[in-house]
């Protein structure tokens, strides 16, 4: 009988409502009482400055929420538990007619997005299928091709609630569409665990 292995899947972990309405609410407040700047490649995206969670008590409360999620998905990556830190956050304010550009997030190894308001159906979160060498140089796209996993060269993320964590390999490129709804606010990070052992070779890592 013929199998299908699903070779070298790449994990995404979806954590409903992990943040409770009350900080959910605390952290809008807050984001939009902040001083922002705006983004380099859209005029109706803006950010906080990137901040260490330990100096942001607000921060701080949601990394902490976050950790325990983090330790897990590093299980999928590295098979084993490791201590997990995040290293640095930031949020999101997308605007009417704003959008987000291709992009990864470089020196980390686990990235995550927090969802703090409701998002339009078309500005969903995109990840696109790595950039690499490993795809054969023609494809067979047609409209009555099927489209599944091993041909797909976009995943769009099922519409987030707010509170929901979504987390990601830091190296997965992501983008969001222009958004033709209303604000839009999202808080983002990256973690890094405390260290990596290779047979005896082991780097450690510090925030």
């Amino acid at each position: 009988m013929d199998q299908i292995e699903p070779l070298f899947p790449i994990p995404l972990l979806r954590s409903p409502q992990l943040l409770p309405p009350s900080l959910n609410e605390a952290a809008v407040a807050a984001i939009r009482n902040t001083r922002i700047e705006e983004n380099l490649r859209s005029g109706q995206l803006f950010h906080t400055e990137v901040a260490d969670p330990r100096d942001n008590e607000l921060f701080r409360q949601i990394a902490e929420l976050a950790v325990p999620k983090l330790v897990d998905f590093g299980v999928l990556l590295f098979g084993e538990k490791l201590g997990w830190t995040v290293k640095e956050m930031w949020t999101n304010m997308l605007e009417t007619g704003g959008n987000q550009t291709l992009h990864s997030h470089a020196n980390s190894f686990v990235s995550g997005i927090f969802y703090l308001t409701p998002s339009h159906p078309a500005c969903k979160t995109v990840f696109v299928r790595p950039p690499g060498g490993f795809d054969f140089s023609f494809r067979h796209h047609t409209r009555t091709a099927a489209i599944g996993p091993f041909n797909a060269g976009k995943y769009v993320l099922p519409e987030a609630e707010p509170g929901d964590l979504v987390l990601f390999p830091s190296y997965l490129y992501h983008e969001v569409p222009r958004n033709p709804g209303g604000q839009r606010i999202t808080i983002a990070f990256n973690a890094i665990p405390d260290h990596l052992d290779c047979w005896g070779y082991r780097i450690n890592f510090t925030p």
